[in-house]
Protein backbone atom coordinates (compact mmCIF):
# COMPACT_ATOMS: atom_id res chain seq x y z
CA UNK A 1 0.00 0.00 0.00
CA UNK A 2 1.25 3.20 -0.87
CA UNK A 3 0.97 6.10 1.87
CA UNK A 4 0.17 9.66 0.93
CA UNK A 5 3.04 12.21 1.81
CA UNK A 6 3.25 15.11 2.92
CA UNK A 7 4.65 17.80 0.92
CA UNK A 8 8.21 18.60 1.60
CA UNK A 9 8.65 22.59 2.96
CA UNK A 10 11.00 25.02 1.33
CA UNK A 11 14.19 26.19 2.34
CA UNK A 12 14.31 28.34 5.22
CA UNK A 13 17.63 29.66 5.56
CA UNK A 14 19.37 32.55 4.11
CA UNK A 15 21.10 31.81 0.89
CA UNK A 16 24.57 33.74 2.32
CA UNK A 17 24.88 30.26 4.28
CA UNK A 18 27.46 29.02 1.90
CA UNK A 19 31.69 28.72 2.17
CA UNK A 20 32.37 26.07 4.18
CA UNK A 21 35.07 23.72 2.84
CA UNK A 22 34.62 20.88 0.61
CA UNK A 23 36.32 17.58 1.56
CA UNK A 24 37.15 14.97 -1.27
CA UNK A 25 35.57 11.80 -1.46
CA UNK A 26 32.59 10.15 -0.35
CA UNK A 27 31.61 11.78 3.30
CA UNK A 28 34.62 13.51 3.55
CA UNK A 29 37.46 10.61 3.20
CA UNK A 30 40.48 12.02 1.54
CA UNK A 31 43.00 9.60 1.81
CA UNK A 32 42.60 5.51 0.76
CA UNK A 33 43.70 5.06 4.51
CA UNK A 34 40.55 6.70 6.11
CA UNK A 35 38.72 5.35 3.34
CA UNK A 36 40.09 1.13 4.31
CA UNK A 37 38.94 2.70 8.00
CA UNK A 38 35.33 3.03 6.55
CA UNK A 39 35.38 -0.12 4.45
CA UNK A 40 36.10 -1.90 7.63
CA UNK A 41 33.76 -0.43 9.43
CA UNK A 42 30.58 -1.35 7.56
CA UNK A 43 31.63 -5.37 7.54
CA UNK A 44 33.99 -4.64 4.03
CA UNK A 45 37.14 -5.89 5.27
CA UNK A 46 40.12 -7.60 2.98
CA UNK A 47 43.24 -8.33 4.92
CA UNK A 48 45.69 -9.15 2.05
CA UNK A 49 45.02 -6.24 -0.53
CA UNK A 50 43.64 -2.82 1.12
CA UNK A 51 43.98 -1.23 -2.23
CA UNK A 52 40.82 -3.28 -4.02
CA UNK A 53 38.86 -1.91 -1.14
CA UNK A 54 38.79 1.00 -1.97
CA UNK A 55 38.31 0.85 -5.38
CA UNK A 56 35.70 -2.54 -5.36
CA UNK A 57 33.48 -0.68 -2.54
CA UNK A 58 29.93 0.94 -3.96
CA UNK A 59 29.77 4.15 -2.13
CA UNK A 60 26.61 5.19 -3.21
CA UNK A 61 25.21 1.75 -1.49
CA UNK A 62 26.26 2.47 2.29
CA UNK A 63 23.52 2.99 4.15
CA UNK A 64 25.03 5.70 6.32
CA UNK A 65 26.66 7.62 3.62
CA UNK A 66 23.31 7.98 2.00
CA UNK A 67 21.61 11.60 0.82
CA UNK A 68 18.03 12.42 1.65
CA UNK A 69 17.39 12.88 -1.87
CA UNK A 70 18.62 9.30 -2.56
CA UNK A 71 15.68 8.50 0.27
CA UNK A 72 13.50 10.54 0.65
CA UNK A 73 9.73 8.75 0.45
CA UNK A 74 8.13 12.34 -1.68
CA UNK A 75 11.11 11.40 -4.49
CA UNK A 76 10.43 7.65 -4.49
CA UNK A 77 7.22 5.72 -4.24
CA UNK A 78 6.83 2.26 -2.99
CA UNK A 79 3.70 0.42 -3.23
CA UNK A 80 4.30 -3.29 -1.50
CA UNK A 81 1.24 -6.00 -1.71
CA UNK A 82 1.11 -9.34 -1.11
CA UNK A 83 1.85 -10.31 -4.41
CA UNK A 84 4.35 -8.24 -4.40
CA UNK A 85 5.74 -9.85 -1.26
CA UNK A 86 5.31 -13.29 -2.78
CA UNK A 87 7.53 -12.27 -5.31
CA UNK A 88 10.40 -10.82 -3.39
CA UNK A 89 10.54 -13.40 -0.97
CA UNK A 90 10.48 -16.32 -3.60
CA UNK A 91 13.42 -14.15 -5.25
CA UNK A 92 15.66 -13.52 -1.67
CA UNK A 93 15.09 -17.26 -0.68
CA UNK A 94 16.53 -18.19 -4.16
CA UNK A 95 19.72 -16.12 -3.13
CA UNK A 96 20.37 -17.42 0.29
CA UNK A 97 23.23 -19.27 -0.15
CA UNK A 98 24.49 -23.02 1.46
CA UNK A 99 26.84 -23.57 4.01
CA UNK A 100 27.71 -22.16 7.65
CA UNK A 101 26.47 -18.77 7.71
CA UNK A 102 29.25 -18.33 10.26
CA UNK A 103 31.72 -18.68 7.01
CA UNK A 104 29.84 -15.98 4.69
CA UNK A 105 30.99 -12.78 4.06
CA UNK A 106 28.54 -9.69 2.66
CA UNK A 107 29.56 -10.28 -0.92
CA UNK A 108 27.79 -14.11 -0.35
CA UNK A 109 24.34 -12.98 1.07
CA UNK A 110 23.99 -9.28 1.86
CA UNK A 111 25.52 -7.87 -1.69
CA UNK A 112 23.50 -9.93 -4.18
CA UNK A 113 20.49 -9.08 -2.09
CA UNK A 114 20.95 -5.45 -1.99
CA UNK A 115 21.23 -4.87 -5.72
CA UNK A 116 18.29 -6.86 -6.15
CA UNK A 117 16.31 -4.60 -4.17
CA UNK A 118 18.12 -1.75 -5.23
CA UNK A 119 17.35 -2.34 -8.68
CA UNK A 120 13.46 -2.69 -8.43
CA UNK A 121 13.11 0.07 -5.86
CA UNK A 122 15.22 2.57 -5.93
CA UNK A 123 18.97 3.50 -3.89
CA UNK A 124 17.02 3.82 -0.65
CA UNK A 125 16.39 0.20 -0.16
CA UNK A 126 20.28 -0.44 0.53
CA UNK A 127 19.68 0.57 4.27
CA UNK A 128 17.40 -2.72 4.44
CA UNK A 129 20.92 -4.07 6.52
CA UNK A 130 21.98 -1.12 8.59
CA UNK A 131 21.18 -2.90 11.78
CA UNK A 132 21.27 -1.55 15.41
CA UNK A 133 24.56 -1.98 17.24
CA UNK A 134 26.60 -2.24 13.88
CA UNK A 135 30.03 -1.08 14.75
CA UNK A 136 31.51 1.78 12.87
CA UNK A 137 28.15 3.64 12.74
CA UNK A 138 25.07 1.53 14.15
CA UNK A 139 21.63 1.84 12.16
CA UNK A 140 18.14 1.42 13.43
CA UNK A 141 16.88 -1.63 11.59
CA UNK A 142 16.15 -4.51 14.10
CA UNK A 143 14.83 -7.60 12.33
CA UNK A 144 18.36 -7.72 10.49
CA UNK A 145 21.24 -8.49 12.92
CA UNK A 146 24.42 -10.09 10.55
CA UNK A 147 25.02 -12.19 8.03
CA UNK A 148 26.01 -14.94 10.71
CA UNK A 149 23.17 -14.41 12.81
CA UNK A 150 20.29 -13.80 10.20
CA UNK A 151 20.82 -17.07 7.86
CA UNK A 152 20.99 -19.51 10.52
CA UNK A 153 17.36 -20.31 10.08
CA UNK A 154 17.26 -21.54 6.30
CA UNK A 155 15.91 -19.89 3.24
CA UNK A 156 12.41 -19.24 4.18
CA UNK A 157 12.99 -17.53 7.66
CA UNK A 158 15.92 -15.83 5.87
CA UNK A 159 13.70 -14.22 3.57
CA UNK A 160 11.59 -13.27 5.92
CA UNK A 161 13.72 -11.17 7.84
CA UNK A 162 14.88 -9.91 4.75
CA UNK A 163 11.65 -8.21 4.10
CA UNK A 164 10.67 -7.37 7.45
CA UNK A 165 13.87 -5.35 7.39
CA UNK A 166 12.91 -4.04 4.21
CA UNK A 167 9.77 -2.39 5.67
CA UNK A 168 11.02 -1.48 9.00
CA UNK A 169 13.94 0.96 7.12
CA UNK A 170 11.22 2.23 4.73
CA UNK A 171 8.78 3.02 7.61
CA UNK A 172 11.58 4.50 9.36
CA UNK A 173 12.21 6.68 6.32
CA UNK A 174 8.43 7.04 6.06
CA UNK A 175 8.08 8.47 9.94
CA UNK A 176 11.35 10.72 9.07
CA UNK A 177 10.02 12.65 6.68
CA UNK A 178 6.68 13.58 8.67
CA UNK A 179 8.67 14.71 11.70
CA UNK A 180 11.03 16.86 8.94
CA UNK A 181 8.18 18.38 7.76
CA UNK A 182 6.30 18.92 11.46
CA UNK A 183 10.00 20.37 12.87
CA UNK A 184 10.61 22.96 10.74
CA UNK A 185 9.97 26.77 10.79
CA UNK A 186 7.94 28.84 8.29
CA UNK A 187 9.47 29.66 5.49
CA UNK A 188 9.37 33.19 6.53
CA UNK A 189 10.65 32.89 9.68
CA UNK A 190 13.36 35.44 10.99
CA UNK A 191 16.62 34.09 11.85
CA UNK A 192 15.83 33.94 15.56
CA UNK A 193 12.83 32.12 15.44
CA UNK A 194 14.55 29.81 12.08
CA UNK A 195 17.50 29.36 15.30
CA UNK A 196 15.01 28.14 17.80
CA UNK A 197 13.13 25.66 15.42
CA UNK A 198 16.44 23.85 14.60
CA UNK A 199 17.15 23.87 18.21
CA UNK A 200 14.32 22.05 18.70
CA UNK A 201 14.07 19.85 16.21
CA UNK A 202 17.96 18.74 16.72
CA UNK A 203 16.69 18.17 20.41
CA UNK A 204 14.04 15.56 19.18
CA UNK A 205 16.02 13.85 16.53
CA UNK A 206 18.73 13.21 18.49
CA UNK A 207 16.25 11.57 21.24
CA UNK A 208 14.77 9.73 18.65
CA UNK A 209 18.00 8.32 17.80
CA UNK A 210 19.02 7.56 21.05
CA UNK A 211 15.64 5.83 21.68
CA UNK A 212 15.78 3.72 18.50
CA UNK A 213 19.32 2.34 19.11
CA UNK A 214 19.55 1.90 22.20
CA UNK A 215 22.42 4.55 22.40
CA UNK A 216 24.17 0.94 21.10
CA UNK A 217 27.34 0.89 19.00
CA UNK A 218 28.09 3.42 16.78
CA UNK A 219 24.31 5.05 17.12
CA UNK A 220 25.82 8.43 16.68
CA UNK A 221 26.26 7.39 12.89
CA UNK A 222 22.55 7.24 12.77
CA UNK A 223 22.05 10.38 14.67
CA UNK A 224 24.58 12.29 12.46
CA UNK A 225 22.55 11.03 9.09
CA UNK A 226 19.26 11.92 10.72
CA UNK A 227 20.06 15.88 11.55
CA UNK A 228 21.78 15.82 7.82
CA UNK A 229 18.99 14.78 6.29
CA UNK A 230 16.93 17.46 8.42
CA UNK A 231 18.72 20.20 7.45
CA UNK A 232 18.96 18.49 3.88
CA UNK A 233 15.62 18.17 3.57
CA UNK A 234 15.01 22.14 3.70
CA UNK A 235 17.37 22.75 0.74
CA UNK A 236 20.74 23.07 2.80
CA UNK A 237 23.39 20.86 0.74
CA UNK A 238 24.37 17.74 1.63
CA UNK A 239 27.79 18.56 2.18
CA UNK A 240 27.56 21.59 3.26
CA UNK A 241 24.89 20.42 5.98
CA UNK A 242 26.92 17.31 6.93
CA UNK A 243 29.69 19.51 8.25
CA UNK A 244 27.62 21.62 10.00
CA UNK A 245 26.08 18.46 11.87
CA UNK A 246 29.84 16.78 12.44
CA UNK A 247 31.09 20.36 14.09
CA UNK A 248 28.33 21.19 15.82
CA UNK A 249 28.24 17.36 17.75
CA UNK A 250 32.21 17.49 17.83
CA UNK A 251 32.66 14.33 19.16
CA UNK A 252 30.21 14.40 22.00
CA UNK A 253 28.44 11.67 21.55
CA UNK A 254 29.93 8.06 22.45
CA UNK A 255 28.85 4.65 22.02
CA UNK A 256 27.36 2.63 24.77
CA UNK A 257 26.61 6.18 26.34
CA UNK A 258 23.11 7.98 26.49
CA UNK A 259 24.16 11.70 26.18
CA UNK A 260 22.91 13.82 29.03
CA UNK A 261 20.38 16.93 28.77
CA UNK A 262 23.02 19.17 28.79
CA UNK A 263 25.18 17.91 26.10
CA UNK A 264 21.89 17.48 23.77
CA UNK A 265 20.86 20.92 24.58
CA UNK A 266 24.83 22.16 23.92
CA UNK A 267 24.34 20.27 20.23
CA UNK A 268 21.30 21.46 19.40
CA UNK A 269 22.01 24.92 20.17
CA UNK A 270 25.31 24.48 17.94
CA UNK A 271 23.87 22.97 15.37
CA UNK A 272 21.25 26.10 15.12
CA UNK A 273 23.81 28.38 15.32
CA UNK A 274 25.66 26.51 12.53
CA UNK A 275 23.09 27.09 10.37
CA UNK A 276 21.64 30.58 11.41
CA UNK A 277 24.58 32.62 12.93
CA UNK A 278 22.25 33.26 15.77
CA UNK A 279 21.87 31.71 18.86
CA UNK A 280 18.28 30.53 19.72
CA UNK A 281 16.13 32.44 22.12
CA UNK A 282 14.78 30.48 25.06
CA UNK A 283 11.38 32.07 26.31
CA UNK A 284 9.07 29.67 23.68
Amino acid sequence: MELPRLSRTSAWWPAVLRGHGRRTGPSGYSDDRSRVALAASVGCTDRTDHRRITTSINWDLIPRLLPWSAVDPDRHSFTWTSEEEELVTGEIRAMVPSGSPFSLSFDDFVNPVTDFLVGRYGRWACGWHWAVGEGGGGGVVQSWCCTSHSLREGPEATSAIVVASLLEWRDWLEELADRFVELAPAADANAEDRSWHVQRAATRLVTLAVDRTCAQDGWYGLCERVLTWYLSSAGLEGEEAAEIVTAAIGGRFKSWAVPGFTTVDAVAEDLAFGVTRHRPYRDH
